[in-house]
């Protein structure tokens, strides 16, 4: 699964890198220890261009009758998605870009859990495949999304069995086009990130709680 991750890359430089046209998002700054239920930086198709806004974390399917449901849908299985009432009709016509530097998971050793953080070789942002959603509630209307996932590739295969589906840049695109809805083509694009491009590290427990959302939270445990 993937729970939490960073995002701390500027946002001139994430302009640049993920084409983005328009904006509607506010107070954006780094965020090193991003939890569920919150509102996560997120491109989608717009007007034939790539716009940069928000999405709450925690898919609320567009037929469901409770909002609780969201804490449920941080994730979506890729191999299945096509099949699943929740997420079916979001892979075909409501898929995102979810943007990231680094995800967290958490490593199995004796009787305790080490967090790690991993990212690109170059630490570099990356999008990780993504679904949305509108949901209303009277006149209200709520975005959410939930984080595709794979099974490990051999990095992480000693961390954890599975890994967020990590997009290649060429495919970022063909992701956000809604005229793609061939189930077999997007389970191609759905596959695990090239290990070789990765790597990981051990952080402190900080990580552990959401209330932490500092930088310390990303720094190898070697330098603290």
């Amino acid at each position: 699964m993937c729970g939490r991750f960073s995002l701390t890359t500027e946002l001139d430089q994430l302009i640049e890198r993920f084409q983005i046209e328009q904006m509607s998002i506010d107070d954006f700054g780094p965020r090193y220890n991003i939890a569920p239920s919150q509102q996560i930086p997120a491109v989608i198709k717009a007007d034939g261009g790539n716009r940069l806004g928000t999405l709450r974390w925690g898919l609320i399917p567009f037929w469901a009758k409770d909002a609780s449901i969201s804490n449920k849908l941080i994730n979506a299985r890729s191999e299945t998605a096509h099949e699943k009432a929740s997420f079916k009709h979001a892979l075909k016509r409501r898929r995102c870009l979810l943007l990231s530097d680094g995800f967290y998971e958490w490593k199995r050793e004796d009787n305790r859990k080490v967090p790690m953080h991993i990212q690109l070789k170059r630490g570099e942002p990356f999008a990780m495949a993504g679904l949305w959603e509108k949901w209303k509630s009277g006149d209200e209307a709520v975005y959410t999304c939930t984080i595709l996932t794979t099974g490990a590739n051999e990095l992480m295969e000693n961390i954890h069995t599975r890994m967020p589906v990590i997009l290649k840049k060429e495919m970022e695109d063909l992701w956000l086009d809604s005229d793609v809805d061939d189930v077999t083509i997007l389970k191609n694009v759905m596959q695990p990130f090239p290990s070789k491009e990765m790597n990981a590290y051990e952080v402190s427990t900080l990580v552990n709680s959401p209330t932490n959302d500092e930088p310390e939270c990303i720094v190898p445990i070697e330098e603290i």
